[in-house]
């Protein structure tokens, strides 16, 4: 039996569904579901994902059969829309769309107004009844195609199109006559022969099969290769095609087209959303080559008559449609549509991509008017978008000068450098620079310098642009439409409404919730994470099991964590601590001392500020679980390099410079990744770590003893490799430990563990689960030792394997597991065999990225530990984790 490739949809039946969305793609998909329901959507097929598989795979040939397919399911469009194909007569013109599983807005190609030529042009004119209506399709048709099919600098022809406004004293493309766009057409085909060396194409069958090979030949298109690449998405998905009937919004004043959100998706808000143009087509919204009107009054400003106003009919009925499809799908929708004479057609509907805040507020939303359930809002929300709320906006107490105002198109607040231009945005990035990507539109092309840059500002463009639509999935801050500037990319600068000119390189500020644009650096302040959060995350705290902890080494960090719902601290990082002006004199001191007693005495210098280090953080963590782990990095790295430190330091230690840089020298590492470091350092200097522990224990003590504190410090020995060094560490820590204990007479608890980071760690975990309390597995240096990688220094490659697919990702982003994870998996395994309550966690950067943390639940960790801005991350992780594993 043939594999069927094509899906027909019209007329009120549907051979696809919304369930196939992985064979029909989501445009596909929904397209058969609202025909199935009874929506008005004009006729056509949808050719599989299956296909666009197959052609990669077969050097770029169709499977066999798919033409007689199309050519079936053609006819049955023909006969529901009573045209034909090619027909001069009664001609029948179609688009054609691609549509991934996954929304991919504004990546991949489309063509409209397919089908016409110098004979189907006159019958488009006899059923219409006007000619410039059909001089103005056919010119779209051949701008489109030469554009996506023949890969046509996309230029060649507008520049063709703004002379001849020019030549006509006219600013806007509606101004110009039939007699004009007539002319226009004749100067495009020339223009095509010219730079591709062959006519037009007239057979309607080329075009179509043009147009086909382009839709599947742009999933491979770079903006779409990095779309792909920033959201995930599998490149052997491929893509289906759609080709479907054309209705125009074009045809006269009483035809409109238009993209819309049944919620705004910025804010949330339950409100219709959207803007449409009358006497238009669909890329003239997105476009922002004309500005777009609102669709109600409550979206616009009164500037410019709203849809509701204009054409009240179309807009009760697109209400109700617009409500039903929300029922339906039990979700904030993204709906195109277009007005022929009077009458509505849907085009599209799908998932509404939205910013964090408008996730959060409209999942919680639905729970209350009974859409969804508490378990599928928290669902709804990816761990990743809540980075969107978790970082500063805008003080609003601080001094601002506003320079222009445009849309509020994405919210948050960005500040940096003007760039001009994509490429120079990404590398500044590379350079650690922050830039604002300024553009008079952005295409799709720009994607890359938008991910790179802080912030975008647009001239042109309204609230559904490419620019605002793709900043709110990427969560950037943008502003869009900002008429106040006038943009030269030749002199590389945009000028305000002052006149004031502002040059590549200059600062600016942009507030995306409120339009507004900046000279210079505008302070932030942090988030208040309240309201419909506080409640998604009560949510959200109820279904996991995974207890979220935060690396901080100080009382600021604590706090911060605590507020975002830090339950302890997985990893304070001791030496952070060393590097203290007031105390760095003091370190160097203990490590060039030439003998014990010179480094007691500067220990003794160093216990009390570090024992006041541990009152702080054991004060703000207010009795939950704090994991200290003891000095880890080489000396050298405390030491002082450059002759004027190194004689400050002689003169305060009463030694010889030239001594002092022997010394230096000595402790210098080739690699200290592998070197003296860690417990080998307790090892060596006993004291450096007694002092330690001693500070730790006496600050737990003091704090029973006089503030009724119920602490457990949790002492961490790091980079284990084998069980004797911990034997000999721990004995040590006890030791001191015990003493302080019995000299504050008080009962205080505490446990002595050590951090899993090495590959040998993991192998013999069994055995170092003797001496252990604990494990923390350290997955920063579990990869790089496991990899044999230096974190500082694979960034010069690592982006080159994640691009050629040698690794899926970066691996010190997103968690190994299928090897670093395999290590973790082994080392909990051997871990309890021996000590079957032995507590486990992880404190590596991995804590807080979602796919880690989904792991390190399915493992059976008892917490993860993460920077204090990705607390509410993991802790959302750790729920989807729960539910996930209800779904299989």
């Amino acid at each position: 039996m043939a594999v069927k490739y094509v899906y027909f949809f019209g007329g009120g039946t549907a051979e696809g569904s919304g369930a196939m969305k992985n064979l029909l793609g989501g445009k596909g998909a929904n397209l058969a579901e609202m025909t199935a329901i009874g929506l008005p959507v004009p006729a056509g097929f949808t050719i599989t994902t299956e296909v666009c598989t197959e052609f990669y795979k077969n050097n770029r040939q169709y499977p066999a059969g798919l033409k007689e397919q199309v050519e079936e399911k053609l006819r049955q469009v023909e006969a529901l829309m009573d045209k034909k194909f090619g027909d001069p007569a009664c001609p029948l013109l179609v688009s054609v769309r691609s549509g991934a599983r996954a929304s991919m807005p504004g990546m991949m190609d489309t063509v409209l107004n397919l089908g016409l030529n110098d004979q189907t042009v006159q019958g488009i004119i006899r059923q219409s009844g006007d000619e410039r209506f059909a001089y103005d399709s056919y010119r779209r048709f051949i701008q489109m195609y030469s554009n996506v099919v023949k890969g046509l600098d996309g230029d060649v022809l507008e520049d063709l199109l703004e002379q001849m406004k020019e030549h006509r004293g006219v600013e806007e493309d509606t101004a110009l006559t039939a007699a004009d766009l007539k002319e226009l057409v004749t100067l495009f085909k020339n223009r095509y022969r010219e730079e591709l060396g062959e006519a037009f194409p007239e057979d309607p069958q080329e075009q179509l099969w043009g147009a086909i090979g382009a839709v599947f030949g742009s999933w491979m298109n770079p903006r779409a290769i990095t779309y792909r690449k920033l959201n995930n998405i599998p490149a052997d998905w491929g893509t289906a095609v759609n080709v479907q009937s054309m209705v125009f919004g074009n045809m006269g004043n009483d035809c409109a087209t238009g993209v819309a959100f049944t919620r705004n998706p910025s804010t949330g808000e339950n409100l219709f959303f959207g803007e449409f143009l009358v006497n238009a087509q669909g890329e003239d919204v997105v476009a922002g080559i004309r500005t777009p009107q609102p669709i109600n009054k409550a979206g616009g400003d009164g500037s410019l008559p709203s849809m509701e106003e204009v054409m009240p009919q179309s807009y009760t009925q697109l209400m109700e449609i617009q409500q039903k499809l929300e029922k339906h799908y039990r979700d904030m929708q993204d709906i195109e549509f277009t007005i022929e004479k009077g009458r509505l057609f849907m085009l599209q509907t799908r998932n509404g991509k939205r910013t964090a805040r408008a996730a959060v507020k409209i999942a919680v939303d639905m729970v209350h008017e009974g859409l969804i359930s508490e378990q599928e809002a928290v669902l709804r929300i990816a761990p990743e978008q809540l980075d969107q709320l978790l970082h500063p906006s805008l003080d609003p107490k601080a001094p601002k000068q506003i320079i222009a105002k445009g849309l509020p198109a994405s919210p948050g607040a960005a500040s940096g450098e003007v760039v001009f231009c994509a490429d120079e945005a990404e590398q500044a990035k590379a350079q650690g620079r922050k830039v604002i990507l300024v553009r008079i539109e952005t295409s799709p092309e720009d994607i890359h310098g938008m991910h790179a840059a802080q912030g975008i500002l647009t001239a042109r463009g309204g609230m559904t642009s490419h620019a605002a639509v793709v900043a709110r999935g990427m969560g950037k801050c943008c502003v869009s439409g900002c008429g106040d500037i006038k943009i030269s990319y030749d002199k590389q600068q945009f000028t305000d409404k002052s006149g004031k000119v502002y040059n590549k390189g200059d600062i600016i500020t942009l507030d995306g919730s409120s339009g507004e644009v900046m000279a210079g650096l505008v302070p932030t302040v942090q988030p208040e994470l309240t309201g419909d959060f506080s409640e998604l995350m009560t949510w959200v705290d109820g279904l996991r099991r995974l207890k979220v902890r935060t690396n901080a080494d100080t009382p600021a960090d604590a706090a911060v964590a605590r507020q975002f719902g830090a339950e302890g601290i997985g990893l304070c990082r001791t030496e952070h601590m060393f590097f203290d002006a007031d105390r760095i004199m003091a370190v160097r001191e203990m490590i060039l001392a030439e003998d014990l007693e010179g480094r007691l005495a500067a220990l003794n210098k160093i216990m009390p500020m570090q024992k006041g280090d541990f009152l702080g953080l054991f004060r703000e963590m207010k009795g939950l679980p704090v994991t200290i782990r003891l000095l880890d990095p080489p000396l050298h790295e405390f030491l002082p390099h450059g002759d004027k430190e190194l004689q400050e330091l002689a003169a305060v230690m009463g030694v010889a410079v030239d001594r002092l840089k022997h010394k230096v020298e000595f402790l210098h590492e080739f690699n200290p990744m592998l070197g003296h470091r860690g417990c080998r350092l307790g090892v060596t200097y006993p004291e450096v770590y007694d002092m330690q522990v001693r500070a730790i224990m006496e600050a737990a003590c003091e704090l029973v003893k006089n503030e009724g504190y119920d602490i457990v410090p949790e002492i961490m020995i790091p980079l284990i490799a084998e069980v004797k060094e911990l034997e000999i560490l721990r004995a040590n820590a006890v030791r001191v430990a015990d003493e302080v204990i019995a000299q504050y007479g008080v009962k205080v608890s505490y446990l002595v563990g050590t951090m899993i980071e090495l590959p040998r760690a993991a192998l013999t975990a069994d055995r170092i689960a003797e001496q252990a309390e604990f494990f923390s597995f350290g997955t920063n240096d579990l990869t790089q030792t496991t990899y044999g990688l230096s974190r500082d220094d694979a960034g010069k490659f690592l982006p080159l394997y994640v691009e050629r697919e040698i690794f899926p990702q970066d691996p010190f982003v997103a968690l190994d597991q299928s090897g670093v994870g395999q290590l973790v998996r082994m080392g909990c395994e051997k871990g309890r065999q021996t000590r079957p309550n032995i507590k486990l966690g992880i404190c590596g950067e991995h804590g807080g990225e979602a796919s880690s943390v989904i792991f390190c639940h399915n493992i059976g960790l008892d917490y993860v530990s993460c920077s204090p801005y990705r607390v509410p991350i993991a802790r959302l992780a750790a729920a989807h984790a729960v539910l996930l594993e209800q779904q299989v």
